[in-house]
């Protein structure tokens, strides 16, 4: 339960409280009873905007909640600071942005501007540019008038990236594998050279491009796979020809021109897109590379549809305000320190790790946009697997744990492939989960089914499952680039309007640089073997490590 409610109006901190008491009454957190006493509850409490459905119906909603959540959220005015933060405003204080990856998707001609310290800058002229000279990159290296040194087409995409300019695109990509590939994409993000090595094995670098994707060129990670490959490249087509394998995508158009990359090759996006909001921008490039550019501009109209609708929905009807209100409530008042992603498609593999860096990068914060300390839970961890494969690991904990974790369970209504009994098996089964976790089994249920199969009645509870177990569900008529991108900007305004609500500052990352800079000292002292300096455990580890290697 909260220690003390984060709002600053006294109307927010009304409204708080009453959901604080409501959450300390078992019954306002039960789901079964909800569940088997409303014939109407899924109409009631699922709502659809951008082509999607949001279910909310196996959760412990009911209207006298929701309308104090939906009070709540009028009055910390979560619509407007959504708003405001669309408009361009500075709402990264500790950082001087905008937050304004929602312009990265908007389309041509309108007008969006972006607040900085030396004034306001015309963010739509550059989007629209760099988006211009992206799409003549991208058609041309599919129609052959962009080839490699030799004059042959390009075969193959390597994106080296870490972060956003990794996992988005490398998602993304891989959830359209149904669209038909016009380059085979490879992603390389982690520093490990096991997996670097292993992708270049696998790469013929005559038939390569290489996009080195990295907001400020300077992430060290990304920058030390570039120059491996880099050389790569080199020792395969000669020094002269290297250059017409390399693209760059960042925000700093001079380190990579240092680096050698010719200006036409550096499509650049503006300060105000944040990383892990970067695949809207020319972090993109691969995913337009392989799927095609008509598959990356769909993307980006599903995700503009689910900005329009998250600004203009009715609060009753608003899937990213009653998304975020949902999740707000498990982890901020029922004390839900963690939830599950379950994507019932295998494309959408990624997706967990996708949003463990939207969520808890966002608003893994312990102080608030003024820097005070937070007394209460905000970002839950987030983990996830692909269904049903999750059905056989973890979902014995949330069935039967002690502690309770909600799920999302993503599911998509119509497959691209021919399997009917497999895909009807595969919804069947997620339904099946978010039905045990929220009615659960009894032990007397337990008992009597064993019985009638002839069981050790002491086998009930262990066969007995508590259920009041929350599950949230996303339909999707298709995984096509639409519907996929109207679901990734719901988990994006979600995201924003819980940190709105915390007031904390979702767009900065400062947890990120300290282990950055500490990492440095540490990689000299391997390098010498000297760990003059160090704390005594790594001194101790150093040590360690040259004896071993």
């Amino acid at each position: 339960m909260p220690d003390s409610a984060p709002p600053p109006s006294t109307a927010c901190a009304e409204v708080w409280a009453r959901l604080a008491a409501r959450a300390a009454d078992p019954a306002a957190r039960s789901v079964r009873e909800k569940l088997r006493c409303d014939a109407n509850r899924f109409p009631r409490f699922s709502a659809s905007g951008a082509g999607l459905v949001l279910d909310l119906s196996r959760t412990s909603l009911d209207e006298a909640l929701l309308a104090d959540l939906l009070a709540l959220a009028e009055a910390a005015d979560l619509v407007g600071a959504l708003k405001r933060q669309m408009r361009g405003q500075m709402v990264n204080a500790t950082e001087r942005r905008a937050a304004l990856h929602t312009a990265a998707r908007a389309p041509d001609g309108v007008g969006i501007r972006a607040e900085t310290p030396d004034g306001w800058q015309d963010a739509s002229a550059l989007v629209e540019r760099e988006r211009t000279r992206l799409r003549a990159f991208v058609m041309g290296v599919h129609d052959g008038t962009i080839a490699t040194a030799s004059g042959v087409p390009f075969a193959s995409v390597l994106n080296l990236g870490i972060g956003g300019s990794d996992l988005g695109p490398a998602m993304a990509t891989e959830a359209l594998a149904a669209v038909r590939p016009r380059l085979a994409a490879h992603f390389v993000g982690n520093v490990d050279g096991h997996g670097l090595a292993a992708t270049l094995a696998g790469l013929d670098p005559a038939r390569t491009l290489v996009l080195i994707a990295s907001k400020s060129f300077t992430t060290q990670e990304t920058m030390v796979n570039a120059r491996v490959v880099r050389a790569w490249l080199a020792a395969a087509i000669g020094e002269e020809g290297v250059g017409r394998h390399l693209a760059a995508l960042t925000a700093n158009g001079v380190a990579a021109e240092a680096f050698g990359i010719a200006p036409d090759r550096i499509f650049t996006f503006g300060e105000w897109v944040g990383g892990r909001y970067s695949l809207w921008s020319t972090i993109g490039a691969a995913i337009a590379l392989a799927r095609g550019w008509d598959s990356f501009t769909g993307l980006l109209a599903g995700a503009q549809a689910m900005d329009t609708h998250a600004v203009t929905a009715r609060p009753r009807r608003n899937l990213p305000l009653l998304f975020a209100l949902t999740h707000t409530w498990h982890a901020s008042f029922c004390g839900h320190r963690a939830y599950a992603c379950l994507p019932y498609d295998s494309r959408l593999a990624r997706l967990p790790a996708w949003l463990q860096q939207l969520e808890m990068e966002s608003n893994g914060k312990r102080v608030d946009q003024a820097g005070r300390p937070v007394s209460f839970p905000t970002a839950p961890v987030v983990f996830g697997e692909p269904g049903t494969n999750a059905q056989h690991s973890f979902l014995q904990l949330m069935h039967q744990g002690t502690d309770i974790i909600p799920a999302d369970i993503v599911l998509i209504a119509r497959p691209d492939h021919n399997l009917a009994e497999n895909h009807r098996l595969l919804l069947a089964n997620a339904l099946a989960q978010g039905a045990a976790l929220a009615l659960g089994r009894s032990e007397a249920e337990a008992r009597a089914d064993g019985e009638a199969k002839g069981e050790d009645p002491g086998l009930a509870p262990h066969r007995t499952f508590p259920g009041d177990r929350p599950s949230l569900f996303l339909h999707l008529p298709r995984l096509d680039p639409f519907h996929l991108g109207a679901l990734l900007a719901l988990y994006e305004h979600k995201v924003a309007l819980q940190a709105a609500l915390w007031r904390i500052n979702a767009f900065d990352q400062w947890g990120v640089e300290l282990g950055k800079r500490l990492a440095q000292p540490l990689e000299r002292a391997l390098a010498t073997g000297d760990p003059a300096g160090l704390d005594p455990a790594s001194a101790g580890a150093v040590r360690l490590l040259a004896k071993l290697g």
